[in-house]
């Protein structure tokens, strides 16, 4: 068996908590290819749904990535102003490699138009709006029994002295998983190590 020293346990460990939570974040990031098989391409007419339609079949949020497949042509990032009127004069990020990964970095509403006028009025163009992940909120307090209807406050009734319910020690379910994947790691490493 080998042996290790304090020093490089510690490291060894710390080393495996930082590359298991990379890999945890990783995992919960989705990336998706916009228009499918044919790609960010200028509509034809013949199409079984717009981008718009695609779009509101899926859920985003921060940290997924939209995935843009084309040739020809190039995907300009815009605000609602020019992506209604196609205005492709002054975009907020232009993309023309042809194989474009675009990351969402906050929850809000993002715009995609063709860099090509024509494709974008023909209908090349879509709006997403990334989800915010809401915190799990804590129940409210129960409220506290009513009193006899004589007025005492004698009997078997919780009386008010024992004050509130404490909080609710709920978290976020990301946190924890974050936390159980580490954890799970972690004692694989050990156990490799003993």
């Amino acid at each position: 068996m080998a042996s290790f020293s304090l020093p490089k346990l510690c490291k060894i460990t710390l080393f495996s908590l930082v590359w298991i939570s990379m890999v945890a974040v990783a995992a919960a990031s989705l990336q998706f290819r916009v228009g499918g098989k044919r790609g960010w391409t200028k509509p034809t007419g013949n199409e079984s749904e717009t981008y718009n339609e695609w779009a509101t079949r899926n859920r985003f949020h921060v940290g997924d990535s939209l995935y843009f497949k084309y040739s020809n042509d190039s995907v300009l990032v815009v605000n609602h102003t020019s992506y209604t009127n196609c205005s492709e004069s002054n975009p907020i990020i232009k993309f023309n490699d042809g194989d474009t990964v675009f990351q969402f970095d906050r929850y809000g509403f993002f715009y995609f138009i063709s860099g090509e006028h024509d494709h974008c009025i023909a209908g090349q163009k879509l709006i997403v709006r990334v989800m915010v992940h809401p915190a799990i909120s804590s129940p409210q307090p129960a409220p506290l029994p009513s009193p006899k209807e004589d007025g005492s406050d004698e009997g078997d009734d919780w009386g008010p002295f024992w004050g509130p319910p404490p909080q609710n020690s709920t978290i976020k379910l990301t946190v924890a998983s974050y936390f159980m994947t580490a954890l799970g790691g972690m004692l694989v490493i050990m156990y490799l190590l003993m």
